[in-house]
């Protein structure tokens, strides 16, 4: 999870994978980029959690809780990439 929120701000191509044809991401895409990772993950864990039993149906409070923790998960990437003195 930690991995996914940071790959955004880590990575210059999308989703890791796909090479841009500019130099830099711009920031709308980055945050595009963060919600498609977030709803990825959901995605896998509910898969993983149907596979172990019964999956349990989730109210917004679940929703609102894991996109926090998300984010903070993300924090390390958002201030390596923008907030990060550069010597060049």
């Amino acid at each position: 999870m930690a991995l996914a929120a940071n790959l955004p701000f880590l990575s210059e191509s999308l989703l890791g994978l796909v090479r841009l044809k500019t130099a830099h991401k711009p920031g709308l895409l980055r945050l595009v980029e963060l919600a498609v990772l977030y709803f990825l993950v959901l995605g896998i864990a509910r898969l993983l959690e149907s596979n172990l039993g019964n999956a349990f149906h989730q109210e917004w409070q679940f929703y609102a809780v894991t996109l926090c923790l998300f984010l903070v998960l993300a924090f390390p990437g958002f201030v390596w990439r923008y907030l990060r003195r550069r010597n060049d």
